[in-house]
């Protein structure tokens, strides 16, 4: 007889409510090359709210269970994992979105590429606030921007969980960086995150404030959590062959194609799941020092349970001021 567990299932794309807590979903079983988790903390993130609406360029069949990222304790491995053990602390991130085995689970399955040893001085709920955060910071700011050191860095929504993770890598890599959020709590939070210079997005100067930080020469490397409301006004404040490194978006934006032209700025866009395996296997490998050298922190700002879901994807989106990443407390 199967063995069952509760989780989060979607039936039908669209709002938050279609996210259904269900009891009698069975126990995923694995492949020759993946571990059984059991989940004891699962990472939301906007990525989730997109494929939850439909509105994704890759969708998994219905009905699916949500989340890519998480930590737990390996349950079971397959006939070829050689690298983990039963009873093993881990995190795991997936790139696929059409996966339709999520995080969002008493238990999941995980390709072993995808997963890693969570250190002992990490929690769960910290470990499920690496994946998707600290993987996409570093292909973001090292990969497709390609920050060296010296260059100054500017953060857009500095205070959410990717905007975290990108602090602490830049200030490991010794980038100058300026932060932005909205609320003090959260300038405080990016200040203590590494950001030498924090700015709030709500102010009506804080354009000028950017620019007096960079004494009027602009910044080199823009990451762009919110490119449909800030696209435009990122191109003012590059310098000449700056970078604007777009992760987020969620609408259209007009700009002026000769923004970029003469100062031979550059807009690049980033996704998770185009990921190569060249390049995952270096962002792995960074990352997972990063665990066992310290500079990964992760801060968790928020802890649903299970029912609380709904919540939890509403508050991803509508949030008035981000501190880190949301998770739920699956055990």
């Amino acid at each position: 007889m199967a063995r069952l567990m509760r989780a989060v299932r979607v039936r039908e794309f669209g709002g938050p409510k279609v996210l259904k807590v269900e009891n009698d979903v069975p126990v995923p079983s694995i492949s020759r090359t993946e571990l059984l988790v059991k989940v004891k903390a699962a990472g939301v993130n906007p990525v989730d709210t997109y494929i939850r609406e439909g509105n994704f360029i890759k969708l998994p069949n219905l009905p699916y269970i949500p989340g890519r990222d998480g930590a737990g304790v390996v349950e079971a491995v397959g006939e070829d994992v050689t690298s983990f053990k039963v009873g093993q602390r881990v995190y795991f991130c997936t790139l696929k979105s059409t996966s339709q085995c999520g995080s969002y689970a008493e238990y999941t399955a995980v390709d072993n590429k995808l997963t890693f040893p969570l250190v002992d001085n990490l929690s769960f709920e910290e470990g499920a606030a690496i994946g998707i955060p600290y993987f996409t910071a570093y292909r973001a700011l090292i990969l497709k921007a390609g920050a060296v050191p010296g260059e100054t860095v500017l953060i857009h929504g500095a205070s959410g969980a990717v905007g975290i993770a990108a602090t602490q890598l830049a200030r490991t890599k010794n980038m100058k960086i300026i932060g932005t959020a909205g609320t003090q709590e959260g300038l405080n939070v990016v200040k203590e995150a590494g950001a030498h210079h924090v700015c709030c997005h709500r102010d009506k100067k804080y354009l000028q404030n950017i620019m007096e930080a960079t004494e009027n020469k602009g910044v080199d490397v823009i990451l762009e959590m919110l490119a449909n409301v800030n696209l435009e006004k990122d191109l003012s404040m590059l310098a000449p062959r700056g970078r604007v490194i777009i992760i987020g978006n969620r609408g259209t934006v007009n700009i002026n194609p000769r923004d970029v032209m003469g100062p031979e700025t550059s807009i690049i866009g980033v996704a998770l799941l185009s990921t190569t395996e060249e390049e995952w296997n270096t962002i792995t490998e960074e990352v997972l020092h990063g665990t066992e050298e310290g500079w990964v922190k992760p801060i968790v700002d928020k802890r649903y349970t299970l029912d609380s879901v709904v919540a939890a994807h509403h508050d991803i989106i509508h949030s008035k001021g981000a501190k880190g990443k949301l998770v739920l407390q699956i055990d």
